[in-house]
């Protein structure tokens, strides 16, 4: 499996398909605790006919390295590797925490983001008084449970209980230190006021029943973004596994005309 060492973090990543000038790569960012693997019936498809990049973020699946604060520090990484890869410029699809990192990026290093695919994301976590004390005291309980309160709220109700527990252990798995730095990360994560700079075609994919970062608040960014196609599927946060050929038609209508300027 290759890897790329980055200020004191192996990052692991797949880079698949075929390279063709004329096709722009699509770069797979996954979410909080997951790793590359949300992204494998996107992978498949894809990688037949196009460039396919995939990494587990610094603390995550096989990557290692910890010591992250912010998510515009996770969003360099990605560059690094990028420029690792020599992809000037990409089609950027970001799951959660992913979105926000895929925005930095755009908003950064604009003339590296031809599209931009947010799913399940938002530019800003908003909550009432009450929501954000409740987030605040859930991260004093005991880290497991802490863990598995919030990935079972990511399924939409009558998603397989026996998937639900293997995404939770997964998530288990990932470093304490690293599941709440970058918990607080998220919750401070605020681009709301300058989405509009984001001139590139953007599809927001989001799923109706998503209880963690509620749809409505995906359509109070959205009027924020000069060229925004929204798209609203039956499933909850984790859209990548809970309907995930959906999400592949969705995204390959959104990109395929994507072509190299």
């Amino acid at each position: 499996m290759p890897q790329l060492e980055v200020d004191g973090a192996a990052l692991m990543y797949d880079d698949e398909g075929p390279r063709d000038a004329d096709v722009l790569p699509l770069v797979f960012i996954h979410g909080w605790t997951a790793n590359r693997h949300r992204w494998d019936h996107q992978m498949t498809h894809f990688a037949e006919r196009r460039r396919v990049i995939r990494l587990d973020l610094r603390g995550h699946g096989d990557s290692t390295g910890a010591g992250v604060r912010t998510i515009a520090e996770l969003a360099e990484d990605v560059v690094a590797l990028l420029d690792h890869l020599e992809v000037q410029r990409a089609v950027l699809v970001g799951h959660s925490m992913g979105g926000m990192i895929a925005q930095t990026i755009t908003l950064d290093h604009p003339e590296r983001v031809e599209r931009l695919v947010l799913v399940d994301s938002i530019s800003r976590m908003t909550y009432s008084r009450g929501r954000g004390m409740l987030m605040g005291a859930s991260t004093l309980v005991p880290f497991k449970l802490f863990v598995a309160t919030n990935i079972r709220r990511a399924f939409a109700p009558g998603f397989p209980r026996e998937e639900v527990r293997a995404y939770i252990k997964s998530s288990e798995d990932t470093p304490r230190e690293v599941v709440m730095t970058l918990y607080g990360a998220m919750r401070a994560f605020d681009v709301l006021d300058r989405v509009g700079e984001i001139g590139v075609p953007t599809l927001l994919i989001h799923g109706y029943h998503d209880i963690q970062l509620p749809v409505r608040q995906m359509l109070r960014m959205a009027k924020a973004y000069p060229d925004a196609e929204v798209r609203i599927i039956d499933a909850g946060h984790e859209l990548p596994v809970e309907k995930p050929a959906e999400l592949t038609t969705a995204l390959d209508r959104f990109v395929t005309p994507v072509v190299a300027a």
